[in-house]
């Protein structure tokens, strides 16, 4: 189905399955879908579609910007479905289609608040050079019960087996089973919704689960995060779950990332990183030294929340730096060992919080601005990064990562000038909500001070 062009067998499609309306959704810059519930049959005719160009940057908290970036007339954009992302619903009530939408302005530019926009803006670039990327993202979360007060920690569910898990059940197939009901009817929206899954396995953390999507374009496989996400929560509401994407949800467990494989083939389909002798090609180094150089400003992006630099904790397979190495779990950039066409880059550092669309954007622009300045990376560390890194650090808090990203002209030349100042606006009106709140750790070591 091309993406652009309204199928002519739409309609008829509809009526054979009963689908009456359809969700017109796009992500936010949190990664949240928003958008309108549209008749079926104005969808099949084409009808055209806005929204408030504003909401793309709607806060998490629920509240907008006043930065002057944002236009007081709060103008619409237009929403252009892909058509090749028309899918049921797998678990409405009553049949429904969804399609993911791109903002467009109303001269038909993209918008450059909206994450997919920002996505295909630096994939025309490589596009230029006649590359393509593929990436591929492990997805990590967790599978809580019902969250019914904020204050209270996250709880394990109570499984089949009448009591809830302890934890020590890394890779274990019997607590996978355990909520089988949960990952049947998951698995059978995903094959519903086309999200190409890979393996399947529970990680460390208490009821902590990864589930590894296969490689492919990088929008394409963006949407498939994103409807990812969007099938976990909704397939586990109707299982009295609640699947949380929190990098760091649980205090002592381990934290949720979003570990994004990356490499780039010409035109051919050859995977550049690797020279014809197998070994490392110039391209490739040059690549890993853009992350090094790039993405310590860009991480705001790749740990967008005050949650996010929780993760960060030292020996916990968690990076805390941007060395590179292969097969090196300490590293931020890992090598995988594999054969020359599957030669690639692992970039460890983005959390499972984080947009797949902007994460996704942030590493490959990185990645590309190392190859057009020809830069060269470090020496790859052997053994623990955690002990030896003394360069290409991390910003591990909230503020220095907002900071770092307001002063960057590096972000804005990457990213886009309009999208840094809007996504640092909203980022800043985050930090203060959460700046003001008086938090439960206040409430039990200092109440006996007061």
């Amino acid at each position: 189905m091309s993406s652009t062009t309204l199928p002519t067998d739409l309609k008829a499609w509809f009526e054979q399955q009963g689908i009456r309306q359809v969700e017109c959704i796009y992500p936010d810059v949190s990664g949240y879908p928003r958008g309108k519930l549209m008749p079926a049959d104005s969808f099949a005719a084409g009808t055209e579609l806005r929204i408030a160009q504003a909401i793309a940057m709607q806060a998490i908290t629920g509240d907008y910007s006043y930065d002057p970036i944002f236009a007081d007339a709060d103008p619409d954009v237009r929403l252009a479905p892909d058509y090749a992302t028309v899918k049921p619903v797998p678990w409405a009530a009553q049949p429904r289609a969804l399609a993911i939408h791109d903002c467009l302005e109303l001269d038909g530019r993209h918008c450059a608040f909206a994450p997919r926009s920002v996505l295909k803006l630096v994939l025309a670039r490589y596009a230029a050079l006649g590359l393509s990327p593929v990436v591929a993202p492990e997805l990590e979360f967790y599978l809580t019960a019902p969250m019914t007060d904020p204050a209270l920690p996250f709880a394990a569910p109570v499984t089949r087996g009448g009591r809830a898990e302890a934890g020590q059940s890394a890779f274990s197939l019997n607590m996978l089973n355990e909520l089988a009901p949960f990952w049947d009817e998951f698995q059978q929206a995903l094959l519903t919704l086309g999200v190409r899954a890979d393996t399947w396995i529970h990680e460390v953390g208490l009821t902590q689960y990864e589930i590894n999507l296969l490689h492919g374009d990088a929008v394409e496989v963006a949407d498939q995060a994103f409807l990812f996400k969007y099938a976990a929560k909704e397939t586990a509401l109707k299982h009295g779950l609640n699947a949380v994407f929190m990098a760091k949800p649980i205090e002592g467990q381990a934290g949720s990332s979003m570990h994004l494989h990356q490499s780039l083939v010409d035109a051919e389909g050859r995977n550049v990183f690797c020279n014809a002798d197998g070994s490392d090609s110039a391209l490739f180094g040059q690549y890993v030294a853009g992350l090094q150089t790039y993405l310590p400003d860009l991480m705001l992006v790749l740990a967008p929340h005050v949650n996010s630099y929780r993760r960060f904790v030292r020996n916990s397979q968690a990076p805390m730096n941007l060395q590179w190495g292969p097969d090196n779990r300490t590293t931020g950039l890992r090598v995988p060992l594999s054969g020359p066409a599957a030669r690639r880059i692992e970039n460890r550092v983005a959390g499972a919080d984080a947009n797949p669309y902007l994460a996704i954007a942030a590493s490959l622009a990185a990645g590309l601005a190392g190859i057009n300045e020809g830069l060269k990376p470090s020496a790859q560390v052997v053994g623990n990064a955690y002990d030896q890194a003394t360069e290409h650090r991390l910003p591990l808090s909230f503020g220095q990562a907002l900071a770092q990203m307001q002063a960057s002209a590096s972000a804005r030349r990457l990213l886009g000038d309009d999208f840094v100042q809007a996504y640092t606006a909203v980022k800043s009106l985050e930090f203060d909500s959460y700046e003001r709140e008086v938090t439960a750790w206040e409430r039990r070591y200092l109440t006996a001070q007061a």
